[in-house]
C-alpha cells in the first residue's frame, strides 16, 4: 500500500512539475504583437479595427506555435523562390503574391488536397485546364513548377483587372471568382477585408499577411537558420524537346544518364511511365544534374539574408 501511495505521489509531483514548466513556457514564449499596419503588394492595410486586429493576431499565433511546418516552408522557399520570382515579374504580378503559393501548398510540389487540388499552386483540375494547363492521367501540368506558376499569374492578373484590389484577388483565389462576384454584388463591397466570408477565406487573407511577416523576419517567430539548413535550387543539366510519344521513360532516362527516379523527381508532371503524346505536342523534359545534387551544404547560399541573420 505504501509503495502504491509513493508511486501515486511521485506521479502527482511529476505532473505538477510538467504543468509548471508548461505554464512557464506560456509566459516565456511571448506572442508577436499585431502591427499597426502591414503592406501587401503595395497596398497598406491598417489593423486599427477590432476584427482586423483579432484576425491577424489569430494567424500570428498559429505560425508562432506551428514550427514544424513553418520550418519546412522557409527551407523549401530557398529552392522555389528563385524559380518563381522571375516568372511573377515577367508576367506583371507583384512579388508578394508568391506567398499565396506558400500557404496553398506549404511549398510541397507534390501536395494534393482532399478536394482534388494539386501542385504548388493547388489548382483543381477544372481551374487548371481553364488557365491553360494540361491535366489528365498521363500529363498533369499542375505539377510543373513553371507552367503552374504561369497559370496562377493568368488567374491573378485576370482577377486584378476585375477587382483592382490584391486582397480581394487573394480571397478569390481561395473562394473562386464567381463566389467573390456574388458577394460583391450582395454585400455592396469591393474590398474583401470588409466582407462577410466563409471562415476559410476570411482566415486565408490574414494567413497571407502573417506568412509574409514570418518570411521577412523569421527570428520574430523564434526561427534561427544557417545557410546550410536551407534547400538549394539546383537547375536542370539540360532540357530535351520532345514532340513524339515516349514509350518507356525508364529507357529514356537511362539514355540520358539518369535513373527513372531522377527523371520523375525532376518532372513531376509526368504521371506515368510513358509519355503518350499522340497529338505530337511539344514538351520540354528536364534532365537533372545528378552530380550537382551531391552538394556541400556549407556552400548553400541563402536566397534572403533575412532567413539567416
Amino acid at each position: 500500500m505504501k509503495v502504491k501511495t509513493t508511486i501515486f505521489a511521485a506521479l502527482l509531483l511529476f505532473q505538477g512539475i510538467s504543468l509548471n514548466i508548461q505554464a512557464q513556457n506560456v509566459v516565456v514564449n511571448s506572442v508577436i504583437p499585431v502591427p499597426d499596419q502591414v503592406t501587401f503588394a503595395g497596398q497598406t492595410i491598417k489593423l486599427d479595427r477590432a476584427d482586423l486586429r483579432e484576425r491577424m493576431d489569430r494567424e500570428l499565433i498559429a505560425f508562432t506555435y506551428s514550427h514544424n511546418m513553418s520550418t519546412l516552408m522557409i527551407k523549401r522557399a530557398n529552392k522555389y523562390f528563385p524559380q518563381i520570382e522571375p516568372i511573377l515579374k515577367r508576367m506583371g504580378v507583384p512579388d508578394d503574391l508568391k506567398y499565396l503559393m506558400v500557404i496553398e501548398s506549404n511549398l510541397d510540389p507534390q501536395a494534393q488536397s482532399g478536394a482534388g487540388a494539386a501542385g504548388l499552386w493547388q489548382f483543381t483540375q477544372s481551374t487548371g485546364r481553364a488557365y491553360g494547363l494540361e491535366v489528365n492521367a498521363n500529363i498533369d501540368e499542375r505539377f510543373n513548377t513553371v507552367k503552374a506558376t504561369e497559370a496562377a499569374c493568368r488567374f491573378l492578373m485576370e482577377a486584378y483587372s476585375k477587382y483592382g484590389n490584391w486582397m480581394t484577388v487573394a480571397a478569390s483565389y481561395n473562394g473562386g471568382q464567381q463566389g467573390m462576384d456574388r458577394r460583391i454584388e450582395a454585400q455592396h463591397q469591393t474590398d474583401a477585408l470588409n466582407m462577410w466570408l466563409v471562415d476559410e477565406t476570411s482566415r486565408y487573407m490574414f494567413r497571407l499577411l502573417a506568412v509574409k511577416m514570418m518570411f521577412e523576419d523569421p527570428s520574430l517567430f523564434g526561427f534561427s537558420f544557417k545557410s546550410e539548413d536551407l534547400y538549394p535550387y539546383i537547375p536542370a543539366r539540360k532540357q530535351i524537346k520532345v514532340t513524339d510519344p515516349v514509350e518507356d521513360l525508364v529507357d529514356f532516362a537511362e539514355k540520358n544518364g539518369v535513373t527513372y527516379a531522377d527523371l520523375k523527381r525532376a518532372n513531376l508532371w509526368l504521371r506515368e511511365s510513358k509519355l503518350n503524346n499522340k497529338s505530337h505536342r511539344t514538351y520540354y523534359v528536364d534532365i537533372p544534374d545528378v552530380k550537382a545534387e551531391h552538394y556541400n551544404p556549407s556552400k548553400t547560399k541563402a536566397h534572403s539574408e533575412a532567413w539567416v541573420k
